[in-house]
């Protein structure tokens, strides 16, 4: 499925985690690497661009299916060529990710070299970033599994460490591995920059597929089985392919690091002092920001009055700070975080106890991205709900029904073209319709600029899984309530 080009680098980019440590921007419909958190471009097109070029071939993702409309925008508006779109059902971690990459590679060429790399984090000095891939392909090729060690700015203690062991003869610039160690208290981690033989743990791996392949059969058998499975049932789907979902779903959900490289012999680690950071939490945003003579971070629409050390950010509404220090402060349209930069750590079991509540703060936004366009909910009640909805271009809606609720429809601008039942007509500027209980419905935009109109809903249940979807362009059909709207 995949295309090998011989005796090239392959890098396999995971988008597949939701984090949570950075809500309420991401969630999980639109988690942060898909956002622009750090620069104009979106983390995961930053690590495109990373990778792009003649030193490497073109680009696989390995993403969650959630994701893969919103994915394939962001590839759109790159220049990286991509390879191939892999879809997980569900989440299994970073191991199964590596082993399904490795089974795909090596139908083509067992020796392949796989740079798996993370979506989400960043790298600033992008010529050491490349003399560490050339340190580690000569390893990998020799038949370890390199990973790489980023030197230590400081004793952080949200990173596992990784001790570096005696130099690999045959590879310049590679080390053997002495041991991996889990995330230190404080004065444990000032020790290990002290010893200087300690690197944090980048999540980045290069590889040969026959070697990856050869331990995970050994050390991970039930998993290597259920990945294989996972392939073997897995079909192509509008120019993604799908993993086995009962297959997929059967692997243990493991990190590479734990599954296989704390356990192999052929563990090799490259150091590199590439300026990283994994984007994990408000705090690393705030460390790696350009800030103001108060040493705040801003970001948006914010006014601050003698607060200093503070990490402040509006998606939407004016935040105003007075007097506060230390804090991380971030608004968007229907949530605020505060919380002390020394906590930042802990925004996760707040999305811990929104999942516990029932509450889906932590999974979209109010403006809820689709393949054919976005809607925003603008206000609800009982028994009625309003919001905006925009169609791209040539783009349209399942036909449709609801079993508890009828619609009105209200065009702000642009055309739209209206299937009801056995009619099909337009809507211009200014014109409305109305879609009964239980009628099939279509929405579409026929024009060249994107429609916008005003839905509203009325009836005795509003949720998103109230539609039955007969016809859909994006692979959706034959369900009831088996996605969001439209």
């Amino acid at each position: 499925m995949l295309k090998v080009k011989y005796d090239t680098i392959h890098p396999v980019i995971l988008s597949g985690g939701a984090g949570s440590r950075l809500w309420p921007l991401s969630r999980r419909l639109f988690p942060k690497q898909l956002l622009p958190l750090a620069g104009p471009r979106t983390m995961l097109q930053s690590t495109l661009e990373r990778v792009a070029g003649l030193a490497f071939a073109p680009i696989t993702i390995i993403c969650n299916q959630e994701h893969r409309f919103l994915i394939a925008e962001q590839l759109a508006d790159s220049e990286a060529e991509i390879n191939g779109m892999i879809l997980e059902p569900e989440g299994r971690n970073t191991a199964p990710a590596a082993i399904i990459a490795a089974l795909l590679f090596a139908e083509g060429d067992p020796d392949a070299l796989i740079l798996l790399m993370p979506s989400d984090h960043i790298v600033l000095d992008l010529p050491a970033f490349e003399d560490a891939v050339s340190y580690a392909s000569a390893a990998a090729r020799a038949g370890s599994l390199v990973t790489f060690g980023v030197k230590p700015a400081s004793p952080e203690t949200g990173y596992g460490y990784i001790c570096r062991g005696n130099p690999i003869d045959s590879a310049p610039g590679a080390f053997h591995v002495k041991r991996f160690v889990e995330k230190p208290d404080l004065i444990t981690a000032q020790a290990y920059i002290d010893s200087g033989d300690y690197f944090w743990n980048s999540g980045m791996f290069l590889f040969s597929a026959s070697a990856l392949l050869r331990d995970a059969e050994r050390l991970e058998p039930a998993m290597f089985a259920a990945c294989r499975n996972a392939i073997a049932t897995g079909r192509d789907d509008m120019g993604f392919f799908r993993l086995g979902e009962a297959a997929f779903s059967a692997s243990p959900s493991r990190s590479i690091d734990y599954a296989i490289m704390e356990k192999t012999q052929a563990a090799a680690m490259v150091p590199v002092d590439m300026a990283w950071n994994d984007v994990g939490s408000w705090r690393s945003l705030w460390d790696i920001a350009d800030k103001d003579g108060s040493g705040n971070a801003v970001s948006g629409d914010v006014l601050s009055e003698s607060s200093r050390d503070s990490y402040l950010r509006s998606e939407g509404p004016l935040l105003a700070a007075v007097g506060i220090d230390n804090l991380i402060v971030v608004a968007t349209s229907d949530a605020v975080l505060v919380a002390h930069r020394d906590s930042a750590q802990d925004v996760k079991k707040i999305v811990e106890g929104l999942e516990r509540e029932g509450r889906n703060h932590h999974v979209h936004h109010r403006q809820v991205f689709r393949p054919w366009g976005s809607y925003e909910s603008i206000d609800q009640g009982e028994r009625f709900q309003v919001k905006r909805i925009v169609v791209k271009p040539g783009a349209k809606l399942s036909l449709q029904k609801h079993h508890h609720r009828a619609e009105h429809w209200v065009v702000v601008s642009g055309t739209a073209k209206v299937t009801r039942g056995d009619q099909e007509f337009l809507l211009h500027e200014n014109e409305s319709t109305f879609i009964p209980l239980g009628t099939t419905h279509r929405l579409e935009n026929p024009g060249k600029i994107p429609l916008h109109l005003i839905e509203v809903q009325s009836g005795s249940y509003l949720g998103e899984d109230d539609i039955v979807r007969f016809e859909d362009t994006y692979g959706r059909a034959g369900g009831e309530g088996t996605e969001h709207i439209g």
